[in-house]
């Protein structure tokens, strides 16, 4: 439509240059102009009289003027290439989302065939014409055989670089790229996109495929942690959407090690709308573990391929300590103590105060560990992963102690868990302590909060998804049977929870209200916790012999407090699953033993990996954050890779850590299979270029000749004779006419 009234696109006015081709100067313009309209209005109203005649006048005046603009000889200057000294690239997108099928035909079929059908002979009769296909690299190819959808990954940013490295010994034009826009790598780099600017070449895209597909279930995201203890309940999220299934029945299913640990069949919610469900396994022996989400593909479903993620699990054989301070005898203490001995990866060590100046140990690993009481030094503390503290009163602890204790969470990393009990929280003066800003919720400063009266528990909604506290796999069978739970003999009064802290039970007591029961909040690099009560051992005294739910609340529990407590050499990869790209960035957290950053270390990762590969590198420190080493490596192959990470302080080794990590080529092909059209529409408006659809390609050969890349000329389009410039005279002299008629004035 625009091109009918205006002669040329809107594109062509946006680049080009206004002038006028007369070589008149444009005062004389002006002042003709405001010479006609002064004389219309004189020579109309000295004849007539009236308002009316003021629309008469200004009509007859516009006239005048359009044709005086006319005469002037109105033009847009463009530059554009000159025919036959340009190349023209054309990028056909190879990778395997291509392969996609959309009305029977495939993404890459409809490529070639608008090629075929015209476009490309079109671009050779105006210029030179290099055909590109673009996946794992950019390729020149010959035929358009060669195309055929077979590259595992697409790279549009490092396909562009490579062309812009080309356009330094040809005069290209322009580049024109068909594709879908599925990008494996991140999409485009910043550097890329300015160096196409600075060539001033150019990117015209032709977009391929749905924006959404029609019958389609994604598999969006798996999460699971990178590192777990062995025998570990491991929770998997598994978040999907999809298109066209609202309200069917679909199945996942788990996967460890190629067996399955786990199925569920589940309702498909909303359209596009990301649904999670959340299945629990056991982690199992040490080693690396290869887990796998999969929903079983649904009927006429457009892309099966991504109905799958994997994710890897380092599974670890450590058997973190756990030091647990109790300031009297009780029930609970026994049973807590029985739990968690039932687990095989948990050290458990006890300090009972069974008198006030008598300690009762259990659980030390040598006759004088604790012996002269809680530890005194940093060292010896730090030996533990996680510490609970029971009914000990604050003033108990030095002042040292205390601020160790607060070390111990922030700068160690590891956990700590405050209990119930006559002397603890409130009753034991924590709230006045310089303890108090790591618990997690606002004690009050009164005595008296420790009630034992029986109190029930319930989740809340951060409960609900909370693993922490899952003892049925199901999360509404959760609830119920938290619902279910006997009560408890007592609770503590524990204060609101602090801003970030996160209640995953209540208490109900029999008397009055509802109290935070166990909260939990991050504190530095470790976490910290309260659980507002003594009186779970009746979990087990008043349930079946054969109900497990005591013991796995408590040696969840426990597991959290140490399962991210870090050693003293932390080692972590960017991505421990590498899909279709190799480049990871490797990175240390180096400690000495009480735990302070060490910035004067060497640091060095030795990587096996498939095929006989090896390799060492060097780790640098970070400049901004003393203690961090980095180092980033290309895993040339697919598979797996084990990594170990050493650090020396001079010849002294300060210990290590090992991680395994996994590349995967071909599988990040499958996912996000919809076409991009945002990352398509957004690199042409960024180079000067535009977006096309295969309908709208048509016009690709008219507008890709105006670019002041490559070999150009200057041309002058006139205007003058633009139709919308007739049409106006036309409208105005009917309009004046019609007003004329209507008013008896013709």
């Amino acid at each position: 439509m625009f091109e009918s009234l205006f002669l040329y696109p809107s594109r062509l006015f946006s680049k080009g240059e206004f002038l006028f081709a007369s070589g008149w100067p444009v005062w004389l313009l002006v002042a003709l102009s405001l010479a006609v309209v002064a004389g219309v209005f004189y020579l109309v109203f000295s004849q007539q009289k009236g308002r009316r005649w003021v629309a008469i006048a200004a009509l007859q005046a516009f006239v005048l003027c359009l044709v005086l603009f006319m005469l002037w000889r109105p033009a847009l200057r463009v530059t554009a290439l000159k025919p036959q000294q340009n190349v023209i690239a054309v990028v056909v997108d190879d990778s395997r989302s291509m392969l996609l099928k959309q009305d029977e035909t495939t993404r890459v079929a409809s490529a070639k065939q608008l090629l075929n059908d015209g476009l490309l002979e079109k671009l050779r009769n105006r210029f030179q014409v290099r055909v590109y296909r673009a996946g794992n690299n950019l390729e020149r190819i010959q035929s358009l055989d060669a195309i055929t959808g077979s590259q595992t990954t697409t790279h549009l940013g490092g396909a562009m670089r490579q062309m812009m490295e080309e356009s330094a010994s040809l005069p290209i034009g322009a580049v024109v790229l068909l594709s879908d826009g599925s990008d494996n790598s991140g999409g485009m780099e910043s550097e890329t996109l300015g160096e196409i600017r600075r060539r001033k070449i150019p990117i015209h895209t032709v977009g391929f495929g749905a924006e959404r597909l029609t019958k389609d279930l994604e598999v969006m995201e798996l999460d699971v942690p990178p590192r777990a203890l062995s025998d570990s309940r491991i929770g998997a999220a598994v978040t999907f959407r999809h298109y066209g299934y609202k309200g069917q029945k679909a199945k996942l299913a788990l996967m460890a090690d190629d067996k399955i640990v786990s199925s569920r069949e589940f309702t498909l919610g909303e359209e596009g709308t990301p649904q999670t469900e959340t299945m629990l396994f056991n982690a199992g022996l040490a080693g690396a573990r290869n887990v796998k989400a999969t929903i079983v593909k649904l009927a006429e479903e457009e892309n099966p391929n991504n109905n799958a993620q994997s994710r890897l699990i380092n599974v670890e054989s450590l058997k973190p300590r756990i030091l647990y301070v109790e300031g009297e005898p009780k029930w609970d203490f026994k049973f807590i103590r029985r739990a968690l001995e039932g687990d095989r990866n948990l050290q458990l060590t006890t300090m009972l105060r069974t008198t006030q100046n008598k300690i009762y140990r259990q659980g030390i690993e040598e006759a004088k560990e604790l012996e002269q009481g809680f530890p005194d030094k940093e060292e010896e503390l730090y030996k533990f992963s996680g510490l609970i503290i029971g009914g000990v009163e604050a003033s108990w602890f030095t002042p040292q102690q205390q601020a160790m204790i607060k070390n111990f969470a922030d700068r160690r990393g590891g956990g700590v868990l405050f209990l119930a009990g006559r002397g603890a929280l409130s009753d034991g003066g924590w709230a006045a302590s310089s303890m108090a800003e790591m618990i997690p919720t606002s004690l009050t400063d009164r005595k008296g909060t420790f009630h034992r009266d029986p109190a029930t528990a319930e989740l809340t909604d951060a409960g609900r998804e909370s693993l922490i506290v899952r003892i049925e796999e199901d999360s509404q069978k959760n609830v119920d049977r938290w619902k279910k739970l006997p009560f408890m003999a007592n609770y503590q009064e524990t204060g609101p929870a602090k801003p970030g802290a996160t209640v995953l039970v209540d208490a109900l007591p029999t008397s009055k209200g509802r109290f935070p029961l166990f909260v939990t909040q991050r504190y530095g690099r470790g976490r910290s916790s309260v659980f507002a009560s003594s009186g779970t051992w009746r979990w087990q005294m008043s349930q079946d012999v054969k109900d497990m739910s005591h013991e796995l609340f408590w040696q969840q529990t426990s597991r959290w407090l140490v399962n991210e407590t870090p050693a003293q050499i932390s080692a972590t990869p960017s991505k421990q699953l590498l899909l279709d790209d190799g480049n990871v960035e490797f990175r240390a957290d180096v400690r000495d033993k009480a735990y302070n950053p060490v910035a004067a270390a060497t640091v060095e990762a030795r990587i096996i990996g498939p095929g006989g590969v090896a390799a060492m590198l060097q780790l640098s420190p970070d400049a901004n954050q003393a203690g961090i080493f980095t180092s980033k490596w290309d895993a040339p192959k697919p598979g797996s890779y084990v990594v170990e990470v050493l650090a020396k302080n001079g010849k002294e080794e300060m210990g290590r850590d090992v991680f395994t990590m996994i590349r995967q080529d071909g599988v990040a092909e499958s996912f996000h299979a919809e076409q991009n059209k945002q990352l398509l529409e957004g690199l042409s408006r960024q180079t000067g270029g535009n977006y096309y659809t295969p309908a709208t390609a048509k016009k690709l050969p008219e507008d890709i000749a105006y670019s002041e890349a490559g070999i150009t000329t200057r041309e002058t389009k006139d205007l003058w004779n633009m139709p919308a410039i007739f049409i106006a005279l036309f409208g105005a002299k009917a309009a004046e006419w019609m007003i004329r008629r209507r008013w008896g004035a013709v």
